[in-house]
């Protein structure tokens, strides 16, 4: 399945509508744990190269400053000291494109939490149990990127053709050790 197609037929999946969203994206790299915490969420295009349609597509979903409030108490209360709050950040690429296809009327409030590459998988790991109360309160927990992302590898191949085998040979395992419940294999 495309992936376009698996976030246009996200609603079969959750029919429910989540009282907000909590978008977690590569595509936000800070040395803490940081929120954004607005009234209402800008689109940032922050990729290059593109055809010029996309930079015209808008998702400028409302914020949930509430949400990002809750987020920090969460992860400050499972150890995580220094959490940040960015009240002029909007939604990457990683977050309000899969979003565009998911719920396109962008009528469900919105806020971004970044990750720290400079971190180990535990440390994210972390993050997540300590916000995992949030989806017993309707809200959905969405990471949003693939596994492996070149885009120099991606520059050489045709178009439409097999992802390279490493790539392949990676999202097997990553799947496989998640869906068997072998998480201390990933972290």
């Amino acid at each position: 399945v495309e992936a376009k197609d698996f976030w246009r037929g996200w609603q079969q999946f959750m029919p429910i509508k989540p009282k907000a969203i909590l978008s977690i994206s590569g595509h936000w790299d800070t040395k803490y744990p940081s929120v954004n915490s607005v009234v209402q969420n800008e689109t940032i295009h922050d990729f290059y190269n593109f055809p010029p349609q996309l930079y015209q597509l808008q998702y400028n979903a409302p914020g949930a400053p509430d949400l990002a409030a809750k987020i920090t108490e969460l992860l400050k209360g499972a150890g995580f000291s220094s959490v940040c709050v960015d009240s002029r950040r909007g939604l990457d690429h990683g977050a309000w494109v899969p979003l565009y296809l998911m719920y396109p009327d962008a009528d469900i409030p919105v806020c971004q939490l970044s990750i720290q590459m400079d971190e180990d998988g535990l440390h994210h790991y972390k993050m997540g149990q300590a916000l995992a109360p949030l989806t017993r309160e309707g809200i959905l927990i969405m990471g949003s990127g693939s596994a492996t992302h070149n885009f120099r590898d991606l520059s050489k191949q045709p178009d439409n053709s097999n992802p390279p085998d490493w790539a392949l040979d990676f999202d097997n395992w990553l799947n496989n050790s998640l869906t068997s419940g072998r998480f201390d294999e990933v972290i």
